[in-house]
């Protein structure tokens, strides 16, 4: 009988400390999905991460975040599948046809004027920016937002910038990008970030000039993967660290180029047939001279190993080219190839590139994430850069401005 009563006490005491885990679970969700208020978003960008590069070596820190939240299996650029495209449409959830930022340089029929990436002047010039940046969203709806070296936050778009933000600069090492992050985020809660934005400019550089497949990709991925460790640690160690997202992500892949692989535009045309010409290899935008489009469309559209599309005529999976800044003629090359005018030199050739149709595999990037809005240890298919805007407004629970990005495609990461 005494054996029985011990039993039943058992049982009661582990059916009550089940019922005390469960409602404690339910009311920590409850009170997550209720006060959005209190939840913070960190994103880092890592420029030009391939898909593939952390399952080459050993990266224990991504695999910390993926154990305790979720990786995608990868993430498809916009295209073109360049850096300055591809941050703004992070940050808009528009594709780059949309937002107006269609490549890191291009010029701007309806208002005359020119953007150059390293221009501070255009740069700094909110009327080349269209949608509505993640930030500005936030800003308008009362919530801080910081950025360190976010492309569109160093100029006001609709009047708006991060309340902290800081004019680009590569001297800027990571160790001390990490640390002003983490000095946001312990700042008074009257006067701390909510959402911070932050970048990276490698592996990308590297990619640059030794290629994808290269040893020092390699050693510089490990070398990035300890930072992020750091990084990590620091968020650990904050008052707010169960009330913060972490999202490590990308713009773009990297492939390598050949000078056995470069197609000389001089062979099949005259450089005085364009008038306008901007963008670079392997994505170029042209406007011939008066009269000399279908000319130059001609004597290029069967030409092996790239592609030339009339504005507005580009496919429609790409979402590009309606938009006046791609100007008349859209010429791509094919992925690995090159295009270029006259013999090719080498520096340009060589090593690695990006920019080609965002469906080629090397030009996918990467997406960890933890945190209490995520689930853990979970593979998400395959997502686009386009739809980081409306997660980060849905785990801020901020009201999205429209976009292009489907909060359905993240839907499944979250609790």
């Amino acid at each position: 009988m005494n054996f029985q009563r011990r039993n039943l006490l058992a049982s009661s005491l582990l059916i009550l400390s089940l019922l005390i885990l469960i409602t404690g679970f339910r009311a920590h969700m409850q009170q997550t999905e209720a006060n959005p208020e209190d939840t913070y978003v960190v994103v880092l960008s890592m420029d030009g991460f391939r898909w593939d590069y952390a399952g080459r070596v050993p990266t224990p820190n991504l695999d910390f975040i993926a154990q305790n939240g979720v990786v995608a299996e990868y993430v498809i650029p916009a295209f073109p599948s360049n850096t300055f495209p591809n941050h703004y449409t992070m940050a808009t959830g528009l594709y780059p046809d949309n937002h107006g930022i269609v490549n890191n340089n291009f010029y701007c029929p309806e208002l005359d004027m020119t953007y150059r990436m390293r221009d501070r002047e255009s740069v700094e010039n909110g009327i080349f920016y269209g949608g509505e940046p993640v930030w500005v969203t936030a800003e308008k709806q009362g919530v801080t937002s910081a950025s360190y070296f976010w492309v569109g936050s160093e100029a006001p778009v609709q009047g708006i910038q991060p309340t902290y933000w800081k004019t680009y600069t590569t001297a800027d090492p990571f160790g001390d990008r990490i640390d002003t992050v983490a000095y946001w985020l312990q700042l008074p809660e009257e006067q701390r970030p909510r959402l911070v934005m932050f970048y990276f400019h490698e592996p990308d550089s590297q990619g640059h000039r030794t290629g994808p497949e290269s040893r020092e990709i390699d050693e510089l991925v490990m070398e990035l993967d300890s930072l992020l460790g750091v990084f990590i640690r620091k968020m650990q160690d904050l008052p707010i660290a169960d009330r913060l997202n972490i999202i490590v992500t990308s713009d773009h892949g990297m492939t390598e180029r050949s000078m056995e692989r470069y197609i000389d535009l001089e062979k099949y045309i005259e450089r005085d047939w364009i008038d306008i010409a901007f963008g670079g290899n392997p994505v170029m935008f042209w406007r011939p001279v008066e009269g000399m489009k279908d000319r130059v469309y001609n004597a290029l559209k069967d030409v092996e190993n790239m592609y030339i599309w009339r504005a507005g005529e580009l496919p429609e999976r790409l979402n590009f080219g309606h938009n006046p800044r791609a100007l008349d003629l859209v010429v791509l090359a094919d992925s690995g190839w090159s295009i270029g005018w006259g013999e090719p030199v080498e520096r340009f050739y060589t090593g690695g590139g990006h920019g080609w149709d965002n469906a080629k595999k090397d030009m996918h990037t990467i997406f960890y994430a933890m945190g209490p809005a995520f689930r853990e240890n979970h593979v998400h298919p395959p997502i686009e850069t386009v739809d980081l805007y409306p997660l980060i407004t849905r785990i801020l629970g901020l009201d999205p401005a429209k976009v292009d990005g489907k909060a359905e495609r993240t839907e499944g990461m979250l609790r």
